[in-house]
């Protein structure tokens, strides 16, 4: 069996490029790259392969919006029904101080990094959401406080301010001080730049089917009659994890995005909010990203196939043409869709799952934000720096 399954292999191809290595992670996107590189910081000796079945990072690392955010107002009061106020706060920090640290580790320009701020917008059938908000907000400029360092880091608009985006139908607008954009393409680019240079190897175009795990080992069997085989193996794979471990509580969220054309005289820059963050737009240079609404259609949503629906494509045309670009009738210039991994919560599950495999899985749609630092504290845990804990499921 084993000759059969490696016949297809050189002597010098499995015994060099698909042997010999200390863990295995499956998924380069930001959480499993930067699990790469803070394990061979604190493990130098460790010999590491990382895993991407696609040739690209395949998931949301190279198709979510750059939003370098840590919620809209009315995102983080809706928490407020799944988890207690410690823990949002928790999360809050988290993503905060998680960005500053991406920042911090990749350079700001090498992530196009531009701090031009984040706005929730409300119209007049938002006004129920839009009360809870300004009855909330000094609750939360004061919470915040001591993550942020600002006094007030949501800030109500006026009408003279809101007037000159030229939105449709926008009647209230809540800014964040705190918020910016990035490019997400560079900042994988940078990534695996810098995965590279510190020793983690990387294979692209390789599918994982199958998990067995051993007494002393892991066994992968791939999609191409590959097997491959190491002490430990780390699951960083988000939304498409219930693939190789179907039990866990994380779902695939699918979400669906639109660049438009160039657009003449286009005048603002940042990132926008819009009905609890489900639908969100920003400027690439004078385009405009937009995308979301799966709340819109869950169920077909919760899917880790690549595609676009009806409902979905309809909604963002309208979005378009009504709220963002009243009546001037722009067109997609490019569509895609992105696989997020989310759950009942917003907590990663993080940790061993048993004695070989570790899990780092559902970012919640804020992998941006936090994927850099759960990378860290998965690598710190499997090096035996920090305490291993076992994952949240």
């Amino acid at each position: 069996m084993r000759a059969e399954i490696y016949d297809e292999l050189s002597y010098w191809e499995k015994n060099t490029f698909l042997s010999g290595f200390d863990i295995l992670i499956i998924g380069s996107g930001i959480v499993g790259l930067s699990a790469g590189i803070y394990l061979k910081k604190y493990a130098p000796s460790m010999r590491v392969l990382l895993l991407e079945r696609g040739i690209l990072p395949y998931g949301a690392s190279t198709r979510n919006a750059g939003f370098a955010c840590f919620g809209s107002l009315s995102e983080l009061i809706d928490d407020e029904s799944h988890l207690p106020e410690s823990e949002i706060l928790a999360l809050i920090e988290k993503r905060y101080c998680g960005l500053q640290k991406l920042r911090n580790l990749l350079g700001d320009n090498q992530i196009d990094f531009q701090q031009n701020g984040g706005y929730e917008i409300f119209t007049e059938k938002e006004n129920a959401s839009l009360e809870v908000c300004l009855q909330k907000l000094q609750k939360y400029n004061h919470l915040i406080r001591p993550i942020t360092r600002q006094s007030e880091t949501f800030r109500v608009l006026s009408d003279n301010q809101i007037r000159p985006f030229g939105f449709g139908e926008v009647k209230n607008m809540i800014y964040n001080t705190e918020e910016g954009q990035i490019d997400s393409g560079k900042m994988m680019h940078a990534l695996l730049r810098l995965a590279q240079s510190v020793g983690v190897e990387i294979l692209s175009g390789v599918e994982i089917e199958k998990i067995e795990e051993e007494s002393q080992s892991v066994k992968l069997f791939c999609k191409n009659k590959w097997v491959l085989e190491a002490p430990r193996v780390l699951i960083a794979t988000n939304g498409f994890a219930k693939r190789l471990l179907p039990q866990l509580p994380v779902l695939p969220a699918r979400n669906q995005v639109w660049l438009t054309e160039p657009i003449k005289n286009l005048t603002w820059k940042g990132t926008f909010h819009y009905q609890m963050g489900y639908f969100y737009f920003r400027n690439i240079e004078n385009q405009v990203l937009v995308g979301g609404g799966r709340h819109l259609s869950k169920e077909a949503e919760a899917t880790d196939l690549m595609g676009e629906t009806l409902v979905i494509q309809t909604a963002l045309a309208s979005l378009l043409d009504t709220i963002i670009c009243p009546q001037m009738k722009i067109k997609p210039a490019m569509k895609w869709s992105g696989i997020m991994g989310v759950g009942e919560n917003k907590t990663p599950i993080l940790g061993y799952y048993s004695d070989r495999i570790w899990l780092s899985v559902k970012m919640g749609g804020m992998g941006v934000a936090i994927g850099n630092q759960i990378g860290e504290d998965i690598a710190l845990q499997i090096a035996g720096i920090s305490n291993a804990q076992s994952a949240n499921i």
